[in-house]
């Protein structure tokens, strides 16, 4: 039987806004994902605009106490997840660790993580103890985001010192999962990177990286490794990373030998591990140069051959996309590493091969230069190309309102190491971690309102208009250096 009513209909709750996902959004299918996402677009929401009317005002309070109910519930969540860790079935720890990993990279918990990081460092220590595989490479995973919420403080310093021999002994142990190897490379380097604060330890740690990534058969004229590429990367990677924070002492000492080893890796079959060679030695030699120090051997022009060689590949047993992406990065490193003299070879912009510079003028590079590519096609070189050479060419990263620089190769390795762990989080990180934001120099995060933040979104059509005048600037760009073999005779 139909139900009648007389008196006016149930007031609906409140409808939720309907906000796209942020950057820490997981995968769809995942319902913990889901959540961890919710709470943190509502985290991002303010309850009420300037100069509201009565009506808006109440509807802001109820917005605001749903907020925070929602952020104890997501609180609550996280605690449930890290006792779960304890849990004795193994998937159960891995659906745990996962959604922690989503939660450390895509928010900023430290106070909630500093009154509990003494249980969960005991619990990711019994992860990497006692479990195998992917749960290994998840609490390694996890324990970086807790040393990179923690900060350089004190409890980020004890974080590292409990876990580091632990990390280490699981990333020499050749019976691990290369996956849980690789994850302890990071962890280890990041860690140190972030909370080491006596010379020591690192020193310790760089040691026990340059022995992953070079072993004793891929010394000085060896072959490079052919197993476990990824994580000859993820070592290398670290290793490098925390070559930048070095004293110009222990600088000195890796310039003197150390540095050798580098040259073998360009021979990988591992394009990922070849491109990070590659930079490498180029973060290598911008070192030298900051401690004025000369980095010239027997071998120097064969290494340069051999950055030639690999800026113009053309192998067609090799991708087509990693034969793009590796000419791309070597071009920059030759231009960075190699500084042509008044008159000499200066690279092509088009194929990376060395031009014969023909300049007018009485003054070397002051005017325009051209030159015939040994490929036969006909360049145009402006005389900043040698002004560039010697400098790393400015990328800007930009996020919300504010950009950042890279214009060094330390300062680049620095933000690509960030990236690869914190993923699409990255940036909210560069906008509310205070040690990502000292790192960076980029000063305290920024108060904004919501007026200031309605006020920095671009329109779907504006971005289309930005975009069209991108790629046509582009095109005139690239159209000038390309190969218009028709126009030589």
């Amino acid at each position: 039987m139909a139900r009648t009513s007389l008196g006016p209909p149930p007031r609906r709750p409140p409808r939720r806004l309907s906000l796209p996902r942020g950057p820490g959004s997981g995968r769809a299918g995942s319902p913990a994902s889901e959540e961890e996402a919710g709470s943190e677009v509502l985290s991002h929401c303010s309850s009420a605009s300037e100069g509201a009317s009565p009506g808006e005002e109440g509807a802001g309070s109820e917005a605001a106490g749903e907020q925070g109910q929602e952020e104890e519930e997501a609180e609550d969540r996280l605690k449930e997840h890290m006792d779960n860790l304890l849990d004795k079935s193994a998937k159960t720890r891995q659906v745990a660790l996962q959604s922690l990993r989503l939660a450390f990279s895509s928010r900023t918990l430290s106070e909630l993580l500093l009154e509990r990081r003494l249980t969960l460092t005991d619990s990711l220590e019994k992860c990497l103890k006692k479990g195998k595989g992917e749960e290994q490479a998840l609490a390694g995973t996890v324990l970086t985001l807790l040393c990179l919420q923690m900060g350089s403080g004190p409890e980020g310093e004890e974080v590292f010192r409990s876990l580091k021999p632990l990390l280490i002994s699981v990333l020499t142990d050749s019976m691990a999962s290369p996956g849980a190897r690789q994850s302890c490379a990071t962890a280890l380097g990041m860690c140190c990177y972030i909370a080491a604060a006596d010379l020591e330890d690192l020193v310790s740690c760089l040691s026990c990286l340059e022995a992953i990534f070079s072993p004793p058969s891929a010394g000085e004229g060896g072959s490079a490794p052919a197993q476990h590429g990824p994580l000859h990367c993820s070592a290398l990677q670290s290793w490098s990373l925390l070559l930048t924070i070095c004293p110009p002492s222990h600088i000195k000492s890796v310039l003197d030998n150390r540095w050798l080893k580098l040259p073998p890796l360009l021979s990988s079959s591992s394009v990922a591990l070849r491109i990070l060679a590659g930079e490498t030695i180029a973060l290598v030699f911008e070192l030298a140069q900051d401690v004025e120090e000369d980095l010239c051997h027997q071998d120097t022009e064969f290494l340069r051959a051999q950055l030639k060689v690999l800026a113009t590949e053309s192998n067609k047993y090799r991708a087509k996309t990693d034969r793009r992406k590796q000419r791309s990065i070597f071009r920059d490193i030759l231009r960075f590493i190699e500084v042509p003299e008044a008159g000499g070879a200066l690279p092509c912009r088009a194929c990376g091969r060395a031009a014969a510079a023909q300049v007018p003028g009485d003054s070397p590079l002051s005017a325009e230069s051209w030159g015939t590519c040994r490929a036969g096609a006909q360049v145009i070189a402006d005389a900043s190309l040698s002004t560039q050479s010697g400098e790393y060419q400015e990328e800007t990263i930009r996020f919300g309102l504010e950009c950042m620089y890279l214009d060094s190769w330390a300062r680049q390795r620095t933000y690509q190491a960030f990236k690869e762990v914190l993923g699409s989080g990255i940036r909210h990180h560069l906008q509310n971690n205070e040690l990502l934001r000292e790192i960076f120099g980029l000063g305290p995060p920024l108060v904004l309102d919501a007026a200031a933040l309605k006020a920095s979104k671009v329109s779907r059509f504006e971005k289309h208009l930005y975009n069209s005048a991108a790629f046509k600037a582009r095109t005139k760009a690239r159209s000038r250096v390309r190969d218009k073999r028709a126009d030589v005779l």
